[in-house]
């Protein structure tokens, strides 16, 4: 068994685990990356497209801002429709000036692997088989198996960010956690096209049919998703359906600007709400969606990975540089507060915008009246702008 030796270990390589390691890097703390795919395959997971102010301002803080700079789509404001009208949710003007960036995920990873490439620290892809041990010790290991050879790497602490399935939340002993979960009964149809977007801005739409999201990745390429039933088969929903429903959810301005063509990547996602606590046991810490997961409906599950990832980044070097523990006590607490905020809005804007029964039902009214008081207050909206850009980052 071959045997190697770090400060931190990180599972997973998305942009928490390779944004982790880029923030200690740059601190002079000793890191290894594993990630049980490839990387052209984690390179070409679809996911999350809106980036919030304090997102956009590490990244560029930390040398990781330029081709975003270049190419992602700054966003001063979105689009609530509902009832047969638009109404325009001005994050600039209601928080100060602050904005969002669209800038896909995919996209922040290949940046993300470039800058790992680039440092000529340690990653393994296609590390299989890993396991987490002793990490209640002061001598914590990984062990994992690349190309047939058994590997065994030796830390100081271990990283785990490697998602909602990966092994690091189940490496907790379920007496030492707690977790908390609300399933949706319905999920999102997605649909990835190489054609404009209908608008300049996102587009939330709550209609009598479900809830539907016009979004982009650029300027020539569209995201849209529309709510289905949760046991939905994909095959029923070919692309000439999807784009016939999107015209009719997000309204006639929209559809006369709609750019239809054929779908690169469509996918049906179930939505839930999920927090495991506390984030850390012993010398293992949980980041990104290995402890918590958020309906996409408020934009927030890749920047809460970033602010874990920022807090523990802290947190780590304050130990290895200074010898201080303090941070590392703190993380799972100071990462769990701005995790609930961020579960309490995107369950929110999940309640707000979709169909959970039928037309002109209770709920259903609840809704369009809490829409309504919600454009016209400066203070409902600026609420919901706030939270939107994202709140600040908890100063360590």
């Amino acid at each position: 068994m071959a045997k190697d030796r770090t400060q931190v270990a990180i599972i997973g390589a998305g942009p928490s685990g390779l944004l982790l390691a880029h923030l200690l890097d740059r601190a002079g703390v000793e890191t290894c990356v594993l990630e049980r795919q490839s990387r052209a395959y984690v390179e070409a997971r679809v996911r999350a497209g809106v980036l919030e102010q304090g997102t956009v301002d590490l990244l560029t803080e930390v040398g990781l801002g330029a081709r975003m700079a270049r190419e992602g789509l700054l966003h001063k404001g979105f689009d609530l429709a509902f009832a047969g009208a638009r109404h325009r949710i001005d994050l600039f003007g209601l928080t100060g000036g602050k904005s969002v960036m669209v800038y896909g995920q995919t996209e922040l990873t290949k940046d993300l692997g470039d800058a790992r490439e680039r440092s000529g620290a340690p990653i393994a892809y296609e590390a299989a088989d890993v396991s987490i041990h002793g990490a209640d010790g002061e001598a914590p290991f990984v062990r994992y198996a690349k190309a047939g050879e058994a590997h065994e790497l030796r830390c100081d602490f271990i990283a785990a960010c490697d998602g909602a399935h990966g092994v690091g939340r189940h490496a907790l002993p379920a007496a030492e956690v707690r977790t908390f979960e609300r399933v949706y009964p319905f999920g999102w149809l997605g649909i990835l096209a190489d054609v404009p977007p209908c608008s300049t801005e996102l587009i939330y739409a709550r209609h009598r049919n479900g809830f539907a999201l016009a979004s982009m990745r650029s300027l020539s390429r569209s995201r849209y998703y529309i709510q289905c039933a949760i046991d939905e088969k994909l095959e029923n929903w070919p692309d000439e359906r999807v784009w016939a429903e999107l015209k009719i959810r997000l309204g006639p301005e929209a559809a006369a600007n709609m750019n239809v063509g054929p779908s690169i990547e469509k996918s049906i996602a179930p939505l839930r709400s999920f927090v495991a606590e506390p984030m850390r046991w012993g010398r293992l810490f949980l980041a990104g969606d290995a402890g918590h997961i958020v309906p996409p409906t408020g934009a927030k599950g890749l920047n809460l990975a970033v602010s874990d990832v920022r807090v523990l980044s802290r947190a780590l070097i304050a130990f290895f540089k200074k010898g201080d523990q303090s941070l590392i006590d703190r993380y799972s607490a100071e990462c769990l507060a701005r995790v609930w905020k961020a579960v309490r809005f995107s369950w929110w804007m999940t309640q707000l915008m979709h169909r959970f029964s039928k037309e002109d039902s209770f709920e259903t009214r609840v809704q369009e009246a809490e829409l309504n008081y919600l454009v016209a207050s400066r203070a409902a909206s600026q609420a919901l702008a706030e939270n939107y850009v994202g709140l600040p980052f908890t100063e360590a």
